[in-house]
């Protein structure tokens, strides 16, 4: 029989919708290109490319659909689709100043919006999960980040390790992301991105390509 080879890897994906002071969000477009594109340009065997998923750019706005798709994906997994495998959840976000990629190590238990959400809403200063104590408290991928920025780096993409997703949405999802992956053994990473207008759609389609063919040899 010989050996059985990696195992297989379910990728979620998720982005969100067009904010305020963003007119194009680029993560929208991508998560909803993504399928068409990687179908084209061919998987790892052992990669499967689950939902992709548009978030209300919003805090407590998007965790409705955000808990929604995270349960889905482990009732999958006990059902039996995806029973061999390992399970991990890529988020994207933009980040408007941004001039490269960047893959975000941790969240904090911290919600201080700059302005507003989709829906209006501006905590300051408060905890994303009461029951997880104080803002200071963080959740970290257990995804090797330094790895995957590596093999992206030698691929040629302008890609860094980050300790810091802001204190917003992004931050907000990243940190529920987090805190269900590790009560449910799967795992979930943070990629902010930049505007397409820094780098253009094409190259950050083929980046996030990039990023799950790392992520299928892994195991």
């Amino acid at each position: 029989m010989g050996s059985e080879g990696p195992s297989v890897v379910t990728v979620h994906i998720t982005g969100f919708k067009k904010f305020h002071g963003v007119a194009e969000n680029p993560t929208e477009k991508i998560v909803s290109n993504l399928k068409s594109f990687v179908e084209k340009k061919g998987l790892p065997k052992n990669l499967v490319l689950g939902s992709c998923t548009i978030l209300e750019t919003a805090g407590q706005g998007a965790l409705g659909t955000l808990y929604k798709v995270l349960e889905s994906a482990v009732a999958e997994r006990e059902n039996g689709s995806s029973a061999q495998g390992q399970v991990i959840w890529i988020h994207f976000g933009v980040n408007s100043g941004a001039t490269r990629f960047a893959l975000e190590n941790q969240a904090v238990n911290e919600a201080t919006f700059r302005c507003p959400d989709e829906l209006g809403w501006k905590p300051q200063r408060v905890p994303i999960v009461p029951s997880d104590g104080g803002i200071s408290r963080t959740r970290e991928t257990t995804l090797p980040v330094n790895e995957l920025t590596k093999s992206l780096r030698k691929t040629g993409y302008d890609v860094m390790p980050s300790d810091d997703a802001g204190r917003f949405v992004c931050n907000y999802v990243y940190y529920h992301s987090l805190r269900f992956a590790e009560q449910h053994g799967i795992k979930s990473l943070f990629v902010h991105v930049p505007l397409f207008l820094t780098i253009d759609e094409e190259v950050q389609m083929h980046f996030v390509a990039s990023l799950l063919e790392a992520l299928a040899v892994l195991n």
